[in-house]
């Protein structure tokens, strides 16, 4: 494997459900020689959908990190890949790999274009400025069409895309595709598994097609490079192939353009072209700009860090699983080497992690290496308090990386142990899938004495549920889910006072606070400089020592509890400002415990005086479906208390958009195949908190108090 920098390429598979992804990374690792055979998704031996549960769903749910070489032009490189899920419920580990991705590959499903899922993917990748390519998939599927799949990701996305390839043929017709930049075409051998593969002039019949994309290729490109802009008017027939594959790398690098490939993995037709693709216009390593952090002692000072062995060293964990053989941390390492038997600093928690062994990943199999160097992808053993999101570098040089944001739950349940035995063990596993995955949480309600869990969505806490029964071997009974609320303030209220005195005989306790509440986003927060944790302020106004400095913690640590349990139906609450602006103390009974109570008892009388008002999650739903069955897709959506933003025509079906509250949502799947006979399919994912109606708010509060 190459140790230079500029022939590794870290790059993602991503896409909607069901465009093909694994299916892609199947062929890659197929052509690149790791697998001698070819695992299908459909048969459940996909390489890379190794739990039980992705084989039996056909789904993908863990992004898997493999390492594969690849020969080009007689130069080798190295390609760290990742396999992501599809499925808005696990949108997290698709946001763990951007973070730490290069580039990327977008895949699209040649029938259907732009799906709802692959919206979301895009959007990530904008956020965490990842360069990408796309790949038409599926052009051997009945109805399959290149240049309306084309156009969507244009119209769709808002993307630059920039064809390289069309096929021949589509549908049960597929022969091969035509390169637009070599001016060939090429067709995949049906025996070797599309192994063998034939370079051949373009057929006569599709000429006229090939220079019409031909030209729009050419003028693409020179608009992304001034100076081959000038060559171009000066004389178009002195472009070169060389400067038009310069001119679209320098383009996707720079997030300007996307080149746009096509195929049919399951077919086995254009993978290998999207193999050099990816070598011709993704980044390497030392192509992306230097990862920024900060400082630990001083957050205000900005680091940087070189992608170079040379540099201190630095990485971010972006998965934890746990194994037979003790947990696998996945790292990706941005500067400096990483040694065997080392020991590195967690700058996030202070505590210093052994590396005992370190692992190169392929699917579950791995190969053990004594070094590693900066711009790799790799799986280490030893380390205990790290979990995603967390940054480790050298102990002398000091960066924390930026982290990766979670998104909450939307939807939880009970769980209850059958035993004291499977109590034990719960808890512990519980401890294990929150370190393996941060959109997971569970916490112990002292009232009902349940465990609650909580996820992004019914099939999440479906798949964990069976992953403590089945692979965990914990018994366990679950509750029906349930929907987080979360409970908002609708106006202010100003000098509301919390007293709490107690005096028992000897000391007494004595703990006195003013504060103003009031309503805050996000934003107001950053605008007045305000840190905003939990989606909570907190502002210290008190001058003149009303309060000692020590206590003014104390009413904080109060304000936040109570926010945290909520005050009127035991939701959290959000999006509050609390500011401390008067007080008093007595010199002996005051203590830590009589000022946070005091801020318990401000803050609940504050939420009575504003006025308290629940919040549900709104999802936002895209249902494809045949135009005979929309009157009643569009009538169940309403008795839903569904709102249609959108309805467009794509192709044959209409695509409809509506944004609906999770409450009315459950079991959603079901209904949706009865009222058009199976033939409608829909997508799910969070959307915003917005305010419930006051009728029906009662009945929650009344539900859960």
């Amino acid at each position: 494997m190459p140790t230079d920098l500029s022939h590794v390429r870290n790059i993602g598979i991503a896409a909607h459900i069901d465009a093909g992804k694994t299916t892609v990374t199947e062929r890659i690792l197929y052509y690149t020689g790791k697998n001698y055979k070819l695992g299908e998704v459909h048969e459940g031996t996909a390489t890379m959908d190794f739990l039980q549960e992705e084989q039996e769903r056909g789904i993908t749910i863990q992004s898997a990190a493999t390492t594969c070489p690849w020969t080009k032009d007689g130069i080798d490189y190295k390609i760290n890949l990742i396999d992501t899920p599809g499925h808005v419920d696990f949108t997290i580990e698709v946001e763990r790999s951007l973070r730490v991705l290069d580039g990327a590959v977008a895949v699209f499903d040649g029938k259907e274009g732009v799906e709802a899922q692959s919206e979301t993917v895009w959007r990530q990748a904008d956020r965490y400025e990842v360069p990408r390519m796309c790949f038409i998939n599926k052009m051997d599927k009945l109805g399959a069409d290149f240049e309306y799949s084309f156009n969507s990701i244009k119209k769709r996305l808002g993307a630059n895309p920039i064809a390289v390839q069309l096929p021949i043929g589509h549908g049960n017709e597929l022969e091969g595709i035509i390169d637009l930049l070599g001016m060939k075409a090429y067709y995949f051998d049906v025996e070797s598994m599309g192994a063998k593969v034939t370079e051949k002039d373009i057929p006569d019949d599709q000429m006229e097609r090939v220079q019409k994309w031909r030209h729009e290729l050419i003028e693409s490109a020179v608009a992304l490079d001034d100076n081959l802009m000038e060559q171009y008017l000066e004389d178009e027939d002195s472009i070169t192939v060389e400067q038009i594959k310069a001119a679209i790398r320098k383009g996707t690098i720079a997030l300007e353009c996307n080149p746009v490939f096509c195929g049919s993995a399951l077919k086995n037709v254009g993978v290998q072209r999207l193999i050099d693709g990816v070598i011709d216009f993704l980044p390497s390593p030392n192509e992306v700009p230097e990862v920024q952090g900060e400082n630990p002692r001083d957050p205000d000072e900005k680091l940087s860090r070189p992608h170079s062995d040379d540099a201190g060293f630095s990485a971010l964990v972006f998965k934890v699983v746990n194994d037979a053989h003790g947990d696998l941390t996945y790292m990706r390492i941005y500067s400096g080497k990483l040694t065997k038997g080392s020991r590195v600093l967690n700058p996030g928690n202070g505590k210093k992690e052994n590396i005992s062994r370190i692992f190169e990943m392929h699917a579950k199999d791995r190969q053990a290496l004594e070094e590693v160097g900066a711009g790799n992808i790799v799986a280490v053993v030893g380390i205990k308090d790290s979990i995603t999101g967390d940054s480790l570098c050298d102990p002398d040089q000091p960066i924390i990386l930026e982290r990766m944001d979670f998104p909450d739950p939307v939807i939880s349940m009970s769980i209850e142990p059958n035993s004291a035995d499977d109590n034990r063990k719960l808890g512990e596993a519980l401890v294990t899938i929150r370190r393996e995955d941060p959109s997971f949480q569970s916490h112990y309600d002292d009232e009902t004495g349940q465990t609650i869990i909580a996820g992004m969505g019914e099939l999440h806490l479906e798949i964990i549920k069976n992953r403590l029964v089945r692979d965990m071997k914990i018994g366990v009974e679950v509750g029906k889910p349930r929907v987080s609320y979360r409970e908002a303030i609708s106006g202010e209220a100003a000098k509301i006072e919390g007293k709490f005195k107690k005096q028992t005989g000897g000391r007494g306790q004595f703990g006195h606070c003013v504060i103003n509440l009031k309503p805050m986003t996000p934003e107001q927060a950053e605008e007045e400089g305000l840190k905003f944790d939990d989606n909570i302020a907190f502002k210290n106004s008190i001058v003149g020592g009303k309060i000692p400095k020590e206590f003014i913690p104390s009413v904080e640590a109060g304000i936040r509890e109570t926010a945290k349990s909520g005050v009127s139906a035991s939701y959290p609450l959000i999006n509050i400002c609390a500011e401390l602006i008067d007080g008093s103390y007595h010199e002996v009974d005051s203590s830590q415990v009589a000022f946070e109570q005091a801020g318990r008892l401000a803050l609940r009388e504050a939420v009575t005086k504003a006025g308290s008002v629940l919040l549900e999650p709104i999802m936002k739903v895209v249902i494809i479906t045949p135009e005979d069955y929309l009157g009643n897709v569009t009538g169940d959506l309403s008795s839903r208390r569904g709102m249609i933003s959108d309805t467009e025509d794509r192709g044959h079906v209409k695509a409809i958009t509506a944004e609906v509250p999770l409450s009315e949502m459950f079991g959603y799947t079901t209904t949706l195949r009865g009222i058009s006979q199976g033939r409608a399919a829909s997508s799910m994912e969070f959307l915003a908190y917005r305010p419930m109606p006051p009728s029906l708010q009662k009945e929650v509060i009344a539900a859960g108090t």
